[in-house]
């Protein structure tokens, strides 16, 4: 493997970035697949409130196509630190140690205040893209009924209709791969170092760009697989959840490398 140059950030030097194959999301997901073997109860209780949460959004907004789609969307925006205690159970199995599932919830109080910053612009990620749905609906196609299965069914008949779902799929999509691309590493390695927000988000970017197909294609992945917990009404993704969750802390161990001699030391 071929590693980057490190740039400084904030006065520091910032972590080694790996250049990887194109076959390492596989071994990614074989890898988070045998820590939820090793640690199934902890990570299952993970999956099951993903799929709780997809099970209320759509018990609540079925009614309302707009909201039930901007919800969902919304909080996959925000599952990449709704992942973090997966990413504290493989942290820990990394070092022997078994975890329960509050024990894997404490990991993020001990970088909570860089982890909340995060967490702050993942809100204001989602925020504006609701407000963006909603002028586009309310704009575009003010005539479109609220009911999901109406809502689908005239966006497929319209020649207007479609124009609005390519430009808001290509809206969310643009949001969607730019949160990708921030958290994809920052969440772990903010989980893991006592380092900064900025330096935890510049890491993820440079990772990402060192290695833009195997990224683009490990995106795919992970969307895949959401998608496949979606089409069994929410219920895969108590496997398929906690799955990417372990999987995403190995894409992170194995892009990203800390010298013994480097600062920040690594939470213990």
């Amino acid at each position: 493997m071929r590693l980057e140059p490190t740039p400084p950030a904030h006065g520091k030097t910032a972590p080694k970035v790996h250049s990887v194959s194109a076959t390492r999301p596989f071994v990614w997901l074989v890898a988070g697949w045998r820590d939820l073997r090793a640690n199934p109860i902890a990570s299952l209780a993970f999956g099951l409130l993903f799929a709780i949460a997809g099970d209320l959004i759509t018990i609540f907004a079925w009614r309302n196509g707009q909201v039930f789609i901007v919800a969902t969307s919304g909080f996959f925006l925000v599952a990449p630190l709704l992942a973090g205690g997966l990413y504290e159970i493989s942290r820990r199995l990394e070092t022997g140690q078994s975890s329960t599932f509050f024990v894997s919830l404490a990991g993020g109080r001990r970088n909570a205040i860089e982890l909340s910053k995060l967490g702050l612009l993942l809100a204001a990620i989602g925020l504006a893209w609701e407000r963006i749905s909603t002028l586009l609906f309310a704009f575009l196609a003010p005539d479109i009924t609220p009911d999901l299965l109406a809502l689908l069914a005239e966006i497929h008949l319209s020649t207007d209709h479609r124009d609005l779902l390519l430009i808001w799929i290509l809206i969310g999509g643009t949001l969607a791969l730019i949160v990708f691309a921030i958290t994809v590493i920052s969440v772990p390695l903010l989980l893991d170092r006592q380092t900064d927000f900025r330096t935890a988000m510049l890491t993820s970017l440079r990772a990402v760009d060192a290695n833009l197909l195997v990224m683009t294609f490990w995106a795919f992945l992970v969307v895949a697989l959401t998608a496949l917990g979606f089409v069994t009404l929410f219920f895969g993704l108590i496997v398929l959840m906690p799955l990417i969750g372990h999987a995403s802390w190995h894409a992170y161990r194995d892009l990203v490398e800390f010298p013994a001699d480097l600062l920040p030391p690594r939470i213990s």
